[in-house]
């Protein structure tokens, strides 16, 4: 395969989206923690969070930036969860890791979450300390974490919400630990 086809066949790959359900009878790795980030916007004092301060919840780890097209085009369905699946226990977190300069801007994250209208907690990563955690490598990528802080799901790029919606619904099932 040349260069210039698995360049074509990954770009394929990444406008329909990816979905990482893990392999059956594999065991789910532990969500790495939250920390590394430069501020927490959305949050009580703008206090970080943590996983450990949130286990027994189901979280959804959105990695976004806003200059970006694709993040902006999966933000209905990320706010539409929130709104949706918050009061049963889903705790959404955008992870800001910023692709051009003026995106580590402290003020220009503040106004594009006004703007979006974004109410769920954000946290800039501007040293990507997060997003190297997590071994991300594109926007956006969702990571969803079960109550018990398992990675159970991931997915990259638009698309599969409905995939997205059941897997909340299931996690948000299963009894707490």
């Amino acid at each position: 395969m040349t260069r210039a086809s698995l360049a074509a066949l990954l770009g394929t790959v990444l406008l329909a989206g990816i979905s990482l359900a893990g392999r059956a009878g594999a065991r789910p790795a532990v969500a790495p923690e939250l920390s590394g980030g430069t501020q927490w916007l959305n949050t009580p004092r703008e206090a970080p969070l943590t996983l450990a301060a949130l286990r027994g919840k189901v979280v959804l780890i959105e990695f976004w930036t806003a200059g970006c097209i694709n993040c902006l085009n999966t933000l209905p369905w990320v706010k539409q969860w929130h709104a949706r699946h918050q009061a049963a226990g889903l705790v959404i977190i955008g992870v800001h890791s910023p692709e051009f300069a003026h995106e580590h801007e402290e003020a220009y994250v503040r106004g594009r979450i006004g703007k979006l209208g974004i109410r769920y907690p954000v946290v800039m990563d501007n040293a990507f300390r997060i997003w190297r955690a997590y071994n991300t490598r594109f926007w956006p990528t969702m990571f969803l974490i079960d109550k018990a802080g398992r990675i159970r799901y991931t997915h990259i790029g638009e698309g599969n919400y409905n995939v997205t919606e059941a897997t909340i619904r299931r996690l948000l099932s299963e009894p707490a630990p």
